[in-house]
């Protein structure tokens, strides 16, 4: 019953900001907030909207199998956002884009266009309904199945209650939903290592030098190349990984084009870029402290790590109080993350898809249609469950975010021409030769790809479209 009561409090809060910001709003008002947004409001939300329920629950249980050694993947972040408000961020704020995806056509043409907006629209669907569906199945196994209630109208009801509050402001009323959102999360993830810190019975400085001798606190692995956590692939994988996942994505942009002028919104991107290696230090912390104190209780740890933390939230070895946080952190971060995405799903649709940016009322039924596919998606993807959903989000997204890293770098790196009427074919077969590629590898040299298949993707993707340039088919002929 507190956790329902918890949901329910969030919420309210939820609708009243919905409500402060959607007045006298319009479609510039749900697709760039009318481009006035305080940076500093934005960088803080989007650390929120960036990390989701996923975070959350996965990384402290990282520490179980792989350590810190995520921290080599938040290193390269750093590099990526720098890459992307210096580069990524100028091309559109100079071209005054609504869509991100608007640069493909004025570049490349109108099939590169229309590809890369509908392989947003795939990779954005499929990554945030993995993300949701971690506090949907939680809330589900803790309070809603002992009530009787099934999965499918949770996933329902709570899909309905992000849709009914972003409905009218949208990103306007993100942007501020977002700062609270953020601030509840981190509030609930700092007093959930206090009172781990507790029950253990160390002081604040005792904690953290538990943690630096713990062996699950390695962070760099430098001398097995065959390991997915080398450090380079790692480290390059972050780069590209922010690159694809922010700067090529639409539901991320999207809010920093809210911001009133280009510098706001770079120093926005470079600021909550440099906070992601702390905000996941503190979760894999967490996860450390959590093994401990396993440890010290006798308490068995989980073969998933997904269920470290909700295994100790929800037996109660740590109090009601944990389990109250635990909830509305998970809920924090994962509304923040499922409302953004919802949003840039329907501003992505009416004008890339449908080419219809001034027209409200398209926008409105768009907005539910788009919420009803991303509740099926969800249901989907209860039936293709990983034992670490972040990494099967990033292995996901590797193939259907490498196109649009291959288009995009093609627009920006090259002055050529290609042949828009076969980009389709190039960006549907790249992913299709990849997951060939990892198959034969795993299969014949013991060689598994990781995140860097997400740059193997993006080259072949680039390599296509320069042969299929038109300064190189005529070349060939010439010879």
């Amino acid at each position: 019953m507190m956790i329902l009561i918890t949901i329910l409090v969030y919420f309210a809060l939820l609708m009243l900001f919905s409500r402060l910001t959607s007045r006298r709003a319009d479609n510039d008002t749900f697709y760039r907030g009318n481009r006035q947004s305080p940076w500093y409001m934005v960088a803080f939300g989007m650390v929120g909207a960036s990390i989701s329920g996923v975070t959350f629950v996965s990384v402290p249980g990282m520490v179980l199998h792989s350590d810190m050694t995520y921290l080599q993947t938040c290193l390269g972040f750093i590099l990526g956002y720098v890459a992307v408000a210096f580069i990524l961020l100028p091309v559109y704020y100079r071209m005054n884009l609504t869509t991100i995806y608007t640069y493909l056509q004025n570049r490349l043409g109108r099939r590169s266009y229309k590809t890369g907006a509908w392989f947003f629209l795939l990779s954005k669907m499929t990554g945030a309904a993995a993300r949701f569906y971690v506090v949907c199945i939680i809330l589900q196994r803790f309070v809603l199945d002992a009530l009787g209630i099934p999965f499918a109208l949770t996933v329902v009801c709570m899909v309905a209650l992000i849709w009914l509050y972003t409905r009218r402001g949208g990103i306007k009323t993100l942007v501020w939903t977002d700062t609270l959102q953020t601030t509840c999360m981190f509030t609930a993830l700092l007093l959930i290592i206090w009172q781990v810190v507790q029950a253990l019975g160390l002081s604040p400085a005792e904690a953290v030098t538990a943690i630096v001798n713990d062996s699950h606190s390695r962070i760099f692995v430098m001398d097995d190349w065959v390991s997915r956590q080398n450090f380079w692939k790692q480290f390059l994988s972050g780069i590209f990984i922010v690159i694809v996942m922010t700067g090529l994505d639409q539901d991320m942009m999207q809010k920093n084009l809210t911001c009133k002028s280009l510098r706001e919104a770079q120093k926005d991107m470079c600021t909550y870029g440099v906070a992601f290696v702390p905000a996941n230090l503190l979760f894999l912390s967490l996860g450390v402290l959590l093994t401990l104190l396993a440890a010290r209780q006798g308490v068995a740890l989980p073969q998933a790590g997904d269920e470290l933390l909700p295994m100790f939230a929800a037996s109660g070895l740590l109090g009601n109080v944990v389990l109250v946080l635990f909830t509305l952190g998970i809920v924090a971060a994962s509304f923040s993350s499922a409302d953004s995405a919802l949003t840039a799903l329907t501003t992505s649709y009416c004008v890339d898809i449908r080419e219809r940016k001034g027209d409200e009322g398209l926008r409105k039924r768009a907005h539910v249609g788009v919420a009803v596919v991303f509740a099926a998606f969800i249901l989907l993807f209860r039936l293709l469950n990983s034992s670490s959903i972040i990494d099967a989000i990033y292995v996901m997204c590797s193939y259907t975010y490498g196109p649009l890293l291959g288009l995009f770098a093609y627009g920006l790196l090259t002055h050529q021409k290609t042949n828009d009427r076969y980009v389709p074919y190039i960006a549907v077969a790249s992913p299709l030769l990849c997951f060939a590629l990892d198959w034969l590898t795993s299969h014949y040299m013991g060689y598994k790809f990781g995140y860097e298949l997400l740059m193997l993707n993006g080259l072949l993707t680039f390599a296509g479209l320069w042969m299929m340039s038109r300064d190189s088919i005529d070349n060939f002929f010439q010879r």
